[in-house]
């Protein structure tokens, strides 16, 4: 049954990795007559664009009739709530959903959602590869890059559906995951949100609407376990693993084998709930090599490792990848490449801990670099990913780490940026076009290492 059959669909937010893609493509798949609409122009989403057929197209901008003339307006997540033309459309009753929304209106099967300021992409498809040794149809979809919406033609009630979900995601969800997974949670996207209180009400909806009978699965070592009182299901904790370091092969580096790990133990922990076997668990972990972009290695060059660590977009995340890899290589030097567009984050701790833990610093251009500077001594400026790559690759040396790891945004949005041109056109603006998403800037420094 085609439940949007001849409806008039507004996809706000094409986006450049893949989520509006999957929406237009249901919505075409549904009978529905789709426009999408983007402040980016068509060469800018060239690759999307492409992706497409018998879809209308309004971009470069947003027209106001095209959110009157509607029957339903799926939001991009990354479009703020306090769009103008969002608040047009709820004038004319007409409603706005995101492609999660509808997901979990038709979704009929066993939903496991996780979020987090950080580890959530590592905690999900460790979830999987667990729910996968038995159960064959687990998908995983969410924030991680793949849209649920792909997934409902494959799915049944046997299923095993892992979402990643991000607090853009769960702003405005009705509905939760029967379980829900938060990993842990600290300021991040105060650009978005007034305060951090009202970052972690967004990622309550995770459990907001659980029933008795599921389950949250809470950190006890962080102060997401507070979030117990709040809920209807039934909650359990996690506590850090002691892993192997697997990855591990050089005897220079001291001899700590072990570490502390609380993605691993979230997801056990729900791999146990699964009944999923303590051999295959193991096996999982042993084989597991991380996910790209998060602390992944990338090469060896001349006895200096190379570390992606794109998806650290706040200070915090950097904080504890620096104690991450300081504990893996106790005795190694860490040359932190860091920087980027701010989202009205604290950085002063993040400056402490890089005196402390880290011997050089590459600042890569940007508001949130900029913020950064005030409280160092002595770090190195350079101008785009190229530059920082060959300057820390020249200030390593062999057995030392180079660790990309940013904590700040990778560009500031379109909507930020002709605000700012437009009051302050004398004064150009550094950074923010350097790189398309956090994931382009980790593909560059991936790119630059492999070319050194």
């Amino acid at each position: 049954m085609k439940l949007f059959k001849n409806k008039k669909v507004v996809i706000m937010g094409l986006g450049l990795l893949g989520g509006g893609v999957a929406a237009a493509k249901f919505f075409c798949k549904q009978g529905a007559k789709v426009l999408v609409t983007d402040l980016k122009t068509r060469k800018e989403l060239k690759d999307s664009v492409k992706k497409l057929n018998h879809v209308r197209f309004v971009l470069g901008k947003h027209r106001k009739e095209d959110f009157i003339d509607a029957d339903l307006i799926i939001r991009n997540p990354g479009v703020p709530r306090e769009s103008k033309y969002l608040r047009i459309a709820k004038d004319n009753n007409i409603p706005v959903k995101t492609d999660i929304d509808i997901f979990f209106d038709l979704c009929p099967s066993t939903i496991i959602g996780i979020t987090g300021t950080k580890g959530k992409s590592t905690v999900a498809t460790l979830i999987y590869l667990f729910l996968k040794k038995k159960y064959s149809k687990t998908f995983l979809a969410g924030n991680i890059g793949v849209s649920p919406l792909a997934l409902l033609n494959k799915i049944d009630k046997k299923s095993k559906v892992i979402l990643e979900l991000s607090s853009f995601e769960l702003e405005d969800l009705k509905k939760s995951p029967s379980i829900a997974v938060i990993t842990a949670l600290f300021p991040d996207h105060l650009d978005r949100y007034k305060n951090f209180r009202e970052y972690v009400n967004a990622k309550k909806s995770i459990f907001k609407y659980q029933n008795k009978n599921d389950i949250l699965v809470l950190n006890k070592d962080d102060e997401t376990k507070k979030l117990c009182s709040e809920a209807k299901s039934k909650v359990r904790f996690f506590t850090p693993l002691e892993v192997t370091d697997t990855k591990k092969k050089h005897k220079a580096h001291g001899p700590l084998t072990r570490f502390k790990d609380s993605n691993a133990a979230a997801a056990v922990l729900v791999a146990e709930l699964f009944k999923i076997s303590e051999k295959d668990i193991k096996k999982v972990l042993s084989n597991f090599k991380g996910v790209p972009h998060r602390q992944e290695f990338v090469v060896e060059k001349k006895g200096i490792k190379y570390f992606n660590d794109t998806t650290a977009t706040n200070p915090n995340a950097v904080i504890f990848a620096i104690e991450t890899f300081r504990k893996r290589f106790p005795k190694s030097k860490i040359v932190l490449i860091a920087g980027g567009e701010d989202k009205k984050l604290n950085y002063r701790s993040l400056a402490r801990n890089i005196k402390h833990d880290v011997d050089y610093v590459v600042l890569l251009p940007g508001t949130g670099s900029n913020k950064l500077k005030k409280d160092l001594s002595r770090f190195y400026p350079v101008k785009s990913m190229k530059q920082a790559v060959k300057k820390a690759s020249y200030l390593a040396q062999k057995g030392d780490i180079v660790l990309l790891s940013p904590g700040a945004a990778s560009f500031t949005p379109l909507e930020v940026r002709r605000t700012k041109k437009k009051h302050k056109a004398h004064k150009p603006l550094t950074g923010f076009n350097l790189f398309e998403n956090e994931f382009d800037r980790g593909n560059q420094f991936v790119k630059a290492v492999k070319k050194l």
